[in-house]
């Protein structure tokens, strides 16, 4: 049971999540903190999304036209310490990247002259510093810091766009720094753990630069973006000799995710038009592990994500997925090493783009789909 124990981090979070809700790519997982002892570890791999689909032109034009490939591939990596200082407390070092996107829409007459040269780029970069009490009843808690570099860059294009078609917005890469909070609590004896976890929102001050859309001069400044705060409910429990059932519940509040800068909000007679729009997000995990034998064990995780709304942002063009991921873990003395696949059907989405309530539809995905591999290396001593 340990082998499989210790190898639930992964098996949840083995390969970055492809197209979660808005921009996240990865649960920001605290699993290495309960690992046993002084552990090390290091993660890596790639995810191939395929997001595309056809615009609104008319037919009177050669309309509907394909939108392409819309959505980049891309790489991540993680690195993790953690260190046990005595019986009861111990503390962690987690380096990941939750956020990011990379959405471009080709051009016409190649893309959509509906939507057609937009696009979004963010990366972005998590570093966590923990804490965790353990008290002598199987309850612990756990809290820290959190602080992120992140930059990025919005172009709008297209005639969907109207009088905002030609936006630029450019963003300086900034710090900004939030806390986490939660509480867990074990039977050792059938390998439980049931923990809660609470991530705050964290407020970037960026230096931006916008040209374009409605107003053809340029703007500087710095403005504030917030990424949302979520909540995460993980739990594990042995059913039987050498084997585990484990899960996720995990809340996302991505209404808070604005971008404030000079040229947005709109005010409109339809209402106020954002930047960026995207609804909040649900997401449940459930999923088997197996130890096979003394060196091998491994487990299968399926992943539901609920639509958001009948619409969504052109910058976010996927509603809802759902997910199955293979995970393997060889085990050798103190060295454990897990690689997994992912498989993702994403959420049809009609895409559109105005105030909120008065969305002009600009174009709808379907088929849509990604793929995803990831290993992870962790030693304990």
């Amino acid at each position: 049971m340990k082998k499989v124990v210790t190898g639930v981090g992964l098996m949840l979070a083995g390969t970055a999540p492809a197209f979660a809700g808005g921009i996240e790519r990865a649960p920001q997982s605290l699993a290495p903190l309960f690992e046993k002892g002084n552990y090390a570890e290091i993660s890596f791999g790639a995810v191939d999304p395929d997001v595309s689909g056809r615009d609104v032109a008319p037919a009177a034009i050669g309309g509907p036209f394909s939108t392409g490939d819309v959505a980049q591939g891309y790489g991540f990596f993680g690195l993790a310490y953690k260190h046990q200082f005595n019986e009861n407390l111990s503390g962690a070092l987690i380096i990941e990247q939750p956020f990011g996107a990379d959405v471009r829409y080709d051009q016409a007459p190649e893309g959509s002259p509906v939507v057609g040269g937009t696009r979004v780029r963010v990366d972005s970069t998590t570093y966590t510093a923990l804490l965790r009490y353990k008290f002598d009843n199987n309850f612990s808690v756990h809290g820290g810091v959190r602080g992120s570099y992140a930059d990025g860059r919005v172009q709008l294009q297209g005639a969907g766009y109207a009088t905002t078609s030609g936006y630029d917005l450019d963003i300086d890469g900034t710090w900004g720094f939030g806390w986490v909070a939660g509480v867990a609590y074990e039977v050792p004896d059938i390998a439980a753990r049931i923990s809660l976890t609470y991530n705050s929102p964290i407020e970037h001050d960026f230096d931006m630069s916008e040209t374009g859309g409605p107003l053809p001069i340029e703007f500087t400044g710095e403005y504030e973006v917030k990424t949302p705060r979520s909540w995460t409910l993980e739990g594990q429990t042995g059913v039987a000799k050498d084997t585990l059932v484990f899960g996720s519940i995990r809340w996302v509040n991505w209404s808070e995710f604005k971008v404030d800068n000079f040229l947005f909000p709109i005010a409109s007679p339809a209402g106020e038009i954002p930047l960026v729009e995207v609804k909040d997000t649900t997401t449940y995990t459930l999923g088997l592990g197996r130890k096979f034998t003394e060196q091998w064990s491994g487990s299968v995780s399926f992943l539901y994500e609920e639509s958001r709304g009948s619409t969504v942002s052109p910058l976010a063009p996927v509603n809802g997925r759902k997910g199955v991921t293979l995970a393997a873990i060889y085990t050798m003395d103190n060295l454990k090493v897990t690689t997994g696949v992912n498989y993702t059907k994403l959420g049809d989405a009609d895409l559109g783009v105005g105030a909120s309530g008065a969305k002009r539809e600009v174009a709808k995905m379907d088929d849509s789909e990604a793929w995803g591999i990831g290993v992870r290396l962790g030693y304990s001593f």
